[in-house]
């Protein structure tokens, strides 16, 4: 039985383009295997500051948007560096806006993280997204500590990632976790 193609959605906590988190988002993303498909959200720059009382009928397009590409992915990777050692204020303001909403309960979630360091971090997220009730895939958790490094030394290890396999790996377990619970 071939297994069914999984869509992933992947949400960056940095939002600088060159950023070393998106930089390994994106490295996930050339690393799929057949059948898996990886988008980086574009939208979380976008959104408005979070308001309980712009929820519901009045709640802007862009967050039902986002809240649309979350409720048809299969899993979300998350990828979120430490600022002033806590979670960046527009991620934490994306999370805010799906709080309330039926899209993230019990969504399978893997962690991509770029640091050797930034465990308070991950340590905070954790606790937020399992408040949110999302299912963190811990056996999928992807470290490679690339920032801080030149554009150059970041190649380098992030081809080497791909040369052992350690993207695919990541994926691979996360693709696995997500199949096994049907």
């Amino acid at each position: 039985m071939t297994p069914r193609p999984l869509f992933l959605y992947a949400l960056c906590g940095s939002q600088r383009q060159v950023s070393t988190s998106r930089r390994l988002l994106e490295a996930l993303q050339l690393a799929c295997p057949e059948g898996i498909t990886i988008e980086i959200c574009d939208l979380i720059g976008d959104l408005p500051i979070f308001n309980p009382d712009h929820e519901g009928e009045k709640t802007p397009p862009v967050v039902e948007k986002l809240a649309e590409k979350i409720r048809k992915a299969d899993g979300l990777i998350v990828s979120c560096p430490e600022y002033a050692h806590g979670i960046p204020g527009g991620f934490k303001n994306a999370l805010d806006w799906l709080v309330s909403r039926d899209e993230v309960p019990f969504k399978p979630l893997m962690f991509a993280h770029a640091s050797h360091r930034g465990d308070l971090v991950l340590e905070q997220l954790a606790d937020v997204l399992r408040t949110m009730s999302l299912r963190i895939v811990s056996e999928a958790f992807l470290r490679l500590p690339i920032a801080g490094k030149s554009d150059e030394l970041q190649a380098e290890a992030l081809a080497e990632a791909r040369d052992n396999d350690l993207l695919l790996t990541s994926l691979s377990r996360f693709a696995d976790a997500i199949s096994a619970e049907g």
